[in-house]
């Protein structure tokens, strides 16, 4: 969901990127909600404790204008989102130079985005590849609890991190011991023979709610976690971004007639990393990964 504007780089002597102030995050967020991109209410929170230092947050005479994070975590997996100019400011070079500044933190290092299609080629530019596409589907969906399914607040948060290592690139225990715990927010597992097999979080979004992530060993298992995590949503709109390289998942939510609202191309520097995307139904985020 990022934006690079193709312009010139701007020359304005009062205008200076900075890494931005929580409270700032807190301001970019409502950027983002006005952009339709549909936060979490507790998103300004979560990903902004990820990487601090690699929030920016750019500035014309101190009035905020521009935003971009670069979420690091680790030499082989950086995550570039947050990538938005207020409308007013758009086509003067201040997207640009605060993309730059992005890029510095980088420091040569693999990255990856999502973009929307029309910047794909602007992109391209910069050294991204195509590699895939996510989609958000959207519906209301009349859930259940199945007796296997367990609340996240009982499972080892150790074996959690773990098994979410498989389908994320990087180790990301500080990140889900806040995201489990996020107000307005519901998780669950289903776990066998000590095992687990799947689990997933629901959370309240500026509209509706949004599952994120839903990783499951197989297609059973994730309907489940579905419909467990939609009872959260109480006959509310329920979102969720799924990779198209699982068709699978695709099947499950049409199935239960959510509707595709819009595309994304997520795209890398470096070749990307070895996931097995069968069993990622959906992803944390089109933000921070």
């Amino acid at each position: 969901m990022n934006k690079l504007p193709s312009e010139s780089i701007v020359t304005h002597p009062d205008f200076m990127v900075y890494p931005m102030t929580r409270e700032e995050a807190n301001l970019t967020f409502t950027w983002a909600e006005s952009e339709g991109w549909n936060p979490g209410n507790n998103d300004a929170h979560n990903y902004y404790t990820l990487d601090p230092d690699g929030f920016l947050i750019g500035k014309l005479d101190g009035v905020p204008v521009s935003c971009i994070s670069v979420v690091r975590y680790n030499p082989n997996f950086n995550f570039i989102g947050m990538y938005i100019v207020k409308p007013e400011f758009r086509h003067q070079g201040y997207g640009l130079k605060t993309f730059q500044e992005a890029v510095k933190l980088l420091d040569n290092k693999p990255a990856a985005l999502d973009a929307v299609f029309q910047q794909v080629d602007n992109y391209k530019k910069w050294g991204f590849n195509v590699d895939h596409l996510h989609l958000r589907y959207g519906g209301v969906i009349q859930g259940h609890i199945s007796q296997d399914i367990i609340d996240l607040t009982k499972v080892n948060f150790d074996q959690l991190c773990a098994y979410d290592s498989q389908y994320f690139p990087a180790h990301r225990s500080v990140f889900l011991e806040s995201w489990f715990k996020q107000p307005n927010r519901q998780g669950y597992a289903v776990i066998q023979d000590n095992k687990i097999l799947g689990y997933g979080v629901i959370r309240k979004s500026a509209e509706g709610f949004k599952i994120a992530p839903l990783f499951s060993e197989n297609k059973e298992t994730a309907e489940k976690l579905l419909l467990a995590l939609s009872t959260y949503a109480n006959n509310d709109n329920v979102y969720i971004d799924v990779p198209d390289l699982n068709r699978e998942a695709i099947q499950l939510v049409q199935g239960y007639q959510m509707k595709l609202l819009f595309e994304c191309v997520r795209m890398y520097t470096h070749q990307p990393p070895l996931l097995n995307w069968n069993n990622i139904f959906g992803v944390t985020s089109l933000e921070i990964g």
